[in-house]
């Protein structure tokens, strides 16, 4: 539900978790020193949301419905480098911190700690810093040593292949994908997980932060060019 009374002087939050006691608890908890502008409940009603208000931090959930959290974050970072999202979540598995950070989360703050911590961990971020929860931060390896003998994505995937991840990593699914190349969706699917297979992916947010990181992403897809 939107909040109607806006207040701009106070730093912009957007929320989105599909949990409605959590969504309604951190509303009662933020409330007071910033400006709810919008709680949202799965992924890809928070893409339309951020882009709809222009928020100063956004503290979402990891696991909800239709996109993720980080499927979210990489389609919002592909928009605006700068956005700034904190996630907050029951999930302390090294695994979910580790992608947090490559993916670019500037926050990470688990639902077990103080509510002073969530607090803390966005006027930290609103200062252009990170925050990663004391009780996971000190699991995070330092950042690997990239590979520059890796090949480029693009070599190994046939421009058909690149104009369908560049669809996907703009929040496409397979039926409307297959609309607009005049292909089933089933051969959308094929293609995906060809290209999954390919480069080692393991879900749906591994291959959009590929389609980030090497340049292939819907805004950089040749859509009249390319043919069956």
């Amino acid at each position: 539900m939107s909040n109607t009374n806006n207040d701009f002087s106070r730093p912009r939050i957007l929320l989105a978790d599909d949990h409605k006691m959590v969504a309604e608890g951190l509303k009662r908890l933020l409330a007071s020193e910033f400006d709810l502008v919008d709680t949202v409940e799965d992924g890809f009603a928070l893409v339309e949301a951020v882009k709809r208000y222009r928020p100063d931090v956004i503290v979402a959930d990891i696991a909800m419905p239709g996109l993720s959290g980080l499927e979210a974050l990489a389609i919002l970072k592909d928009r605006d480098p700068a956005v700034k999202m904190i996630f907050l979540t029951m999930h302390r598995d090294n695994g979910y911190v580790l992608r947090a950070r490559e993916f670019g989360a500037s926050g990470f703050v688990l639902k077990a700690a103080a509510p002073e911590e969530l607090i803390y961990a966005i006027y930290a971020v609103l200062k252009g810093k990170t925050f990663f929860s004391p009780a996971v931060a000190g699991t995070i390896p330092p950042p690997p040593k990239r590979d520059a003998a890796v090949p480029k994505a693009r070599s190994l995937l046939t421009l058909r292949q690149q104009q369908i991840l560049g669809l996907l990593s703009g929040g496409r699914s397979a039926k409307e994908i297959g609309r607009m190349l005049n292909i089933s969706p089933r051969t959308v699917e094929f293609h995906k997980y060809r290209i999954m297979e390919i480069h080692g992916l393991h879900s749906s947010a591994e291959l959009i932060h590929f389609a980030i990181r090497h340049g292939l992403t819907e805004s950089n897809a040749s859509l009249a060019s390319l043919t069956v």
